[in-house]
Parts: C-alpha cells; sequence; structure tokens
C-alpha cells in the first residue's frame, strides 16, 4: 500500500508518495489556484491521479494538509487563510472526485507528526512544532499521536496574542477577525510589517538576516527585537505544555540565530529554576508538511 501526501499551500501544491517503509517515490509541486474553490478541488484530483498513474495504479490512502481545520460540527472548513475554503465540504467533494477515502488535517498538524515520527522530534514523548512562514500554526504530537480536542484547534497558537506584550508590537490586523494574534507578529509577513514599522524598511526575512549577518546595526536590532517576541511566545507554550522538544519549521526558521537566542531569552519567562527543553529546527524542511499528511492518511487506514 502506497502513501499519498499533499499539502495545500498558499501559493504551491505538493504531493509525495511513499512506500511502506517512507521512501520517497514521487514529489511534485503544482501553483495553487487560492482564489478558486473549484480550481483548488480540481488541481489536487489532477495531481493524485497522475501520481497514481505514475506509480503503476497501485492501491494507496491519501491524506491532505490545509492551512484551515475541519469543523466537527458541520464537517466544513473552518480558520483557513486561504479562505476560499471556508464553509466547503473539502472533505467530501475530494472523494467523490478521486474516489477514495481522504482524510483532512491542519497543515501544521500534518507538520508535527511528520518530525515527531521520523525527524527532529523523533523520540521525544511531547513534541510541540510550528510552522513559521506565511502564517504561524502549530501542531501537537504526544506519544506519536496527534493532540485533538472537541473544536479541532489543538495546537493554534498563531491565533493567541502576545505574552507580555511590549507597546510598541503593533496591533496589525488578523484575517481571524481580532488584532495582535502571534500571526502578525511572528510570520514571515509579520517580521517585514513590524521591521518597517520600526525602521520605516520593508523587506523580507532573509534580507534583514542577510544584512545582520554583514554587521548592519539596524538588521542586527530587528533581529533582536523578533527573537525577543519569539522567545516570549514560546515560552507561553513551554508553561501550558512543558513540551520535551519544540520543532521549528516554514521560511523564518532557517534564520540561525534563532536557535541561540530564544532559548536564551526565553528563561526570563518560563516558571521554572532551568529550562532545558530543546529548539530544534525541522529535519526534513520544505518536505516535513506533505510527508506527515501521507503518514496521517496511512495511520487513518489503520484504525
Amino acid at each position: 500500500m502506497l502513501q499519498f501526501g499533499i499539502d495545500l499551500g498558499g501559493t504551491k501544491t505538493e504531493i509525495i508518495v511513499l512506500d511502506a517503509e517512507g521512501n520517497t517515490l514521487l514529489r511534485e509541486r503544482s501553483p495553487t489556484p487560492s482564489h478558486s474553490y473549484t480550481d483548488i478541488v480540481h488541481n489536487i484530483t489532477r495531481m493524485v491521479k497522475a501520481a497514481h498513474s505514475a506509480t503503476g495504479n497501485r492501491d494507496f490512502t491519501l491524506g491532505i494538509g490545509i492551512p484551515g481545520a475541519m469543523s466537527p460540527a458541520t464537517g466544513l472548513v473552518k480558520n483557513a487563510n486561504t479562505t476560499c475554503l471556508i464553509g466547503q465540504d473539502l472533505q467530501g467533494d475530494l472523494q467523490r472526485a478521486i474516489g477514495c477515502p481522504v482524510t483532512i488535517a491542519n497543515d501544521a498538524d500534518c507538520f508535527a507528526l511528520s518530525e515527531a515520527s521520523d525527524g527532529a522530534g523523533a523520540g521525544y514523548g511531547n513534541v510541540f512544532a510550528v510552522i513559521i512562514g506565511t502564517g504561524c500554526g502549530g501542531g501537537w504530537v504526544v506519544n506519536g499521536g496527534l493532540v485533538s480536542g472537541p473544536n479541532a484547534i489543538a495546537g493554534e497558537w498563531g491565533h493567541n496574542p502576545l505574552l507580555w506584550r511590549a507597546d510598541s508590537d503593533s496591533q496589525i490586523d488578523c484575517y481571524c477577525g481580532q488584532k495582535g494574534c502571534l500571526e502578525t507578529l511572528l510570520s514571515g509577513t509579520g517580521l517585514r510589517q513590524q521591521a518597517a514599522k520600526e525602521t520605516g524598511v520593508e523587506q523580507p526575512a532573509q534580507l534583514w538576516q542577510q544584512a545582520a549577518e554583514a554587521g548592519d546595526t539596524q538588521a542586527i536590532e530587528v533581529l533582536n527585537n523578533y527573537y525577543l517576541r519569539l522567545a516570549k511566545a514560546l515560552s507561553g507554550v513551554i508553561n501550558l505544555m512543558d513540551p520535551h522538544v519544540i520543532v521549528l519549521g516554514g521560511g523564518v526558521s532557517n534564520m540561525p540565530g534563532i536557535y541561540e537566542a530564544v532559548p536564551r531569552l526565553w528563561r526570563d519567562y518560563v516558571f521554572s529554576d532551568t529550562v532545558v527543553t530543546p529548539l530544534k529546527q525541522a529535519q526534513h524542511g520544505d518536505s516535513s508538511g506533505v510527508r506527515g499528511a501521507a503518514w496521517l492518511g496511512a495511520k487513518n487506514s489503520a484504525r
């Protein structure tokens, strides 16, 4: 039995095919038609059918990670930053179009499952994993299983406010309807917007990183301010959940300074005499979410 996974992102949709041992047999990407729900369904269906044909029409399971969640109350998509998905019967529409069972979970949950299964969180009992990219989402895995609850929002850390917020932290509108969510401060977009507020210069995280490495004092201050916000935010996770490891993924996680600065800074905010929680970068990088989606489908079919 092959394991198909789909990572539905805001700009790209990725498919992976794993064999029973977790070896990659196929991996392809396609632009996401993010403004049309119908086109998203057609695109996923096309990719799955093409992968099925390319891998010999063998039996498969299918898991999909989405930038939102499935409402337990309605069975429809909610909380999606690809807003055309909200209120849609994505699971039902894909099952009818593809002709097989489909398991859907939040993309950060898939990322967390991947890293806890055979990535940077492997071997740890309690894993909190965060994607810091265009958005900012979290997933929680305990003893190899995703943590879920009656509202299907476990790990939605990005839509809490920043703890110990400084007056200088702007209250940016979030797509969820609130102001000042962590996502608006810690995502790649949030870093860029907050840095522009601080300096008058708007540029992506990687350019601030390059400038800081070159010794630019303004860039160093921008990144130090960001590290402090991230440390405050993650200290709240440690105080609440005390995970054995925290794993970071997404584009912003590629900034190397995070892994030295944030654990040093969060000591002031964690309610403990010592803080030994490791902070690690995702082992599977950009492949982690789609690998987790494949694991998700396989685990669901085995129940």
